[in-house]
This record gives C-alpha cells, sequence and structure tokens, in this order.
C-alpha cells in the first residue's frame, strides 16, 4: 500500500485490517524522556480500543504518575495507522502500528504525556493565527559492529560513496522502510564522523514530524539489527570525533503563505520571523536541559565539532547556534531558521514544544533580533564574547537543568507534572554521573598522587 492510501480514519482502519489480515496492532507512546513505549492488542479488539481506549498500569513509566493513581488510557490515534515493514506478513498476517494519546481515567488528556504538551503549544500558535509550525529535522546516528563497543564499521568521511561506506546498503533499506511508513525523505548520506549517518525526513507539522522522528528512531535501530549491527543516536559516543545532532528547520505559516519571508527585507525575514528567532536565542539556556536532555549531550556542545555553543545567528557560519539559510529568488516559501544544538537523543515532543513557545514568546512580546554573527565564534576569545554579549550554552547537564528549574517558560511550557518530574530526574541522573570515578581519572591522577 502506498503511503498516500494509508487509512487515516476509524472506519478505513476497520476496514483495512478486516481485508488485509492484519493479526496484531501495536499501541506507541512516549515517556518524558522519549523513550518508546507499546503494547500490543488483537485485531479483534481494535473497534473496542477506538471506542474506548486500552487501559493500562502507568506507574512503571518514567515520568508518569505513582502506583496509587497509575490508571491510564491509550486511545490509539486513526491517522497514525501503518504497516510495519520489518515484520513478517506471511505469518498469520502483518503487525501494524498506531500512536495513542494518553488520556486519566475520567478522559482527559494526561498531562504527563509528552504529545499532550505538543498539542497544546500547536494550540497557542493557532490562537495567534498560525495554522502550521513546520519542522524538518536531521538526525544523525552511528553505526556500530554490537552494542558492547565503539567498533566502527567504515573510516568514511561527510558524502562518501565509497567501499568505506559500509552502511549505504542498510541506509538504503532504513530509507524504503521509512517511505512505507509515510515518512518522506529528502536525502541520505555517509556523515562526518567513520561510520556515522543522516537521514533526512521531508518537513511536517510539528506533532507529525514528532510521531516521525520516534518511528526513524525503531526504524534505524531495526534495520542495523537485520545486518547484526548495533545503531545508536547517543550524541557523542566516539572522543575526539564528531557527535550526532539533530538540526532543526522551523518555519510558521500563515494564510498559506510563509510567515518569515519578507521580500524588502536584508535578510529577507519578517518581523515575525525575527522575533520567533530572538526568543528562541533569549530562552535558549533555559531550553537546553529539553534539547540537550542526556549528561552525554554535553560532552558534543563543546566548541570546534560543529556543534555550536554560542547563543548568535548567522546566514553562513555555521558556529553560531541558528543559522537561517540564504533566500534563493522564488523560493519564498523556503524561508526558515535552523536551530543547531539540538540533538537527535531528545524527546521530540518536548523539544518542538519548547521551541515553539519560545519563538511564539518572541513574536508575542516583540523580541529585538541582534544583527546576525558572521565571524568564527569559536575564533573569539571569551573576552571579545562578553564585549559582544554573546551568551554560551550551559556546559554540563547540571548546570543547565538548574537554570530549567528556574524557567517560567519551560512550566508554562511542559505544565507542572512533566516539569517537576523531568527536573528531578534530570538532576537525580548529574547526581549520579558527577559521583562516578572515571578511567580518565584513574589514568590522570592515580600514578602521581
Amino acid at each position: 500500500m502506498a503511503p498516500t492510501e494509508q487509512p487515516s480514519t476509524v472506519e478505513d482502519v476497520l476496514t483495512y485490517v478486516r481485508e488485509s489480515g492484519v493479526r496484531f496492532i501495536r499501541l506507541w507512546f512516549t515517556d518524558i524522556l522519549g523513550q518508546l513505549k507499546s503494547f500490543s492488542i488483537n485485531s479483534q479488539d481494535l473497534e473496542g480500543a477506538f471506542e474506548a481506549g486500552m487501559g493500562f498500569d502507568g506507574s512503571s513509566i518514567t515520568g508518569f504518575n505513582a502506583i496509587e493513581e497509575s490508571d491510564m488510557i491509550a486511545m490509539p490515534d486513526p491517522s497514525t495507522f501503518r504497516l510495519l515493514p520489518w515484520r513478517p506478513e506471511d505469518e498469520g498476517g502483518g503487525v501494524a502500528r498506531m500512536f495513542a494519546d494518553i488520556l486519566t481515567p475520567e478522559r482527559e488528556p494526561y498531562e504527563g504525556d509528552p504529545r499532550h504538551v505538543l498539542r497544546r503549544a500547536e494550540e497557542r500558535a493557532k490562537a495567534m493565527g498560525f495554522e502550521h509550525f513546520y519542522v524538518g529535522p536531521e538526525l544523525e546516528y552511528f553505526l556500530f559492529r554490537d552494542n558492547k563497543g565503539t567498533e566502527v564499521l567504515d573510516e568514511g568521511g561527510y558524502f562518501d560513496l565509497t567501499t568505506l561506506d559500509a552502511g549505504s546498503d542498510v541506509r538504503r533499506e532504513t530509507v524504503l522502510a521509512l517511505e512505507k511508513l509515510g515518512i518522506g525523505v529528502e536525502y541520505s548520506h555517509h556523515e562526518v564522523g567513520p561510520s556515522q549517518h543522516e537521514i533526512d525526513m521531508r518537513y511536517a507539522d510539528a506533532l507529525k514530524m514528532a510521531d516521525d522522528c520516534m518511528t526513524y528512531r525503531i526504524t534505524v535501530k531495526e534495520y542495523a539489527m537485520k545486518y547484526g549491527w548495533h545503531a545508536t543516536f547517543m550524541p557523542k559516543p566516539l572522543f575526539g570525533e564528531n557527535g550526532s545532532g539533530m538540526h532543526t528547520h522551523q518555519s510558521l505559516f500563515k494564510d498559506g503563505r510563509n510567515a518569515f519571508y519578507d521580500a524588502d527585507d536584508p535578510y529577507f525575514l519578517s518581523d515575525v520571523g525575527k522575533a520567533f528567532i530572538a526568543g528562541q536565542l533569549r530562552h535558549a539556556r533555559e531550553i537546553c536541559s529539553i534539547f540537550a536532555q542526556w549528561v552525554n549531550s554535553y560532552k558534543r556542545l563543546v566548541p570546534g565539532y560543529e556543534a555550536p555553543v554560542y547563543v548568535a545567528w548567522s546566514r553562513r557560519n555555521r558556529s553560531a547556534l541558528v543559522r537561517v539559510p540564504l533566500y534563493h529568488p522564488g523560493r519564498e516559501q523556503a524561508t526558515r531558521m535552523e536551530l543547531r544544538c539540538p540533538d537527535p537523543a531528545c524527546n521530540p515532543y518536548l523539544t518542538f514544544a519548547v521551541l515553539l513557545q519560545a519563538g511564539l514568546e518572541g513574536i508575542e512580546k516583540g523580541y529585538e533580533l541582534p544583527e546576525p554573527m558572521e565571524k568564527n565564534l569559536y575564533h573569539l576569545s571569551p573576552d571579545d564574547r562578553k564585549r559582544l554579549g554573546i551568551e554560551q550554552l550551559p556546559e554540563t547537564l547540571g548546570e543547565a537543568v538548574e537554570i530549567t528549574s528556574e524557567s517560567e517558560l519551560v512550566l508554562r511550557t511542559l505544565g507542572e507534572h512533566i516539569f517537576n518530574r523531568y527536573v528531578e530526574i534530570k538532576r537525580q541522573e548529574w547526581e549520579d554521573y558527577r559521583v562516578q570515578v572515571t578511567p580518565w581519572e584513574l589514568e590522570r591522577y592515580l600514578s602521581i598522587l
């Protein structure tokens, strides 16, 4: 079935399942850290699931309710119905998946559901007159020999297409699988690091794209496993090599037109576009623990490895946090900003939600966008950066989460439940890491101290 023919309503899904002999349907959702969760239902129970949802115990899901208030309902979203291409269809029928919205027993949206957080952000954009928040993330990943270590499969570099690129076949299969899952793919190529890859999905509305990111990550892992390899979205698995980023292209549309474009502006950026970018820059430090949410994320966010750490914007300069790709005549609809600091191990629902809310805050409050910084920010001295008023992202998860814990914007975006659980979990992660004695310390100090 071609992506355009995929069933998307309750009736369509029920008819398709009946006629095609699909036996099992997996309901997917995420915990607050962005880990994919799933349980399977029999096709005979599908009609009941659409009517009443499927009950489950949420007490073991990270960030969900405690055991005394743990009853949850998973309500399948028929528009996300897709057959899983890596499941065999000849063993008693195929297996499909649908994303589910999580509800309380009172059938209200559950405040701990990341999908709900992003929906709320999109509603704010719509209330301000924007019908689309388009997102185009570029998720990079590494392929390793197995999950026990970091033995690479090739020594290839950026855009290499040689025998060095051992992953080109698995990448091709992954792209074909993504297309069967209804995800448009624009590019796929070898990345800068050895055994590092990137598949770029075609932009979409934020909620669909967050679903697509979750699907992308599991698809990449499934096809790597098929070859006996391990795919990881860990931000910085190899010392001395580039980490894996998730450069995130964003734009707002109003009345069918790109709200970021202005033909009369020297940068071809409208006041809306400038204020949106200014919002993300002003709030970058406080939302950093959302788009770079792991201890390891901050091993990537260091100067010199294409991962930007300085809070500035530019058009050509890739050392800035935000890049505005150069305007090409006739391509007004493609005007967008690219935020270069998120990594692919984040929770995409929460990340897109805080990015949208920060940008809308800029529009609502009329934030001024500073001048672009076109020089390489890595080459500026700390004094120069201070003189120019250029801030830096937090250097550790510990620093980032404390800044987040004081953020009114993040509290409003996530809601009290997720905000408090998230800060608590991340503080604990930092504490667990902080007290470790690492091989680096033993190697450096044991013999001399």
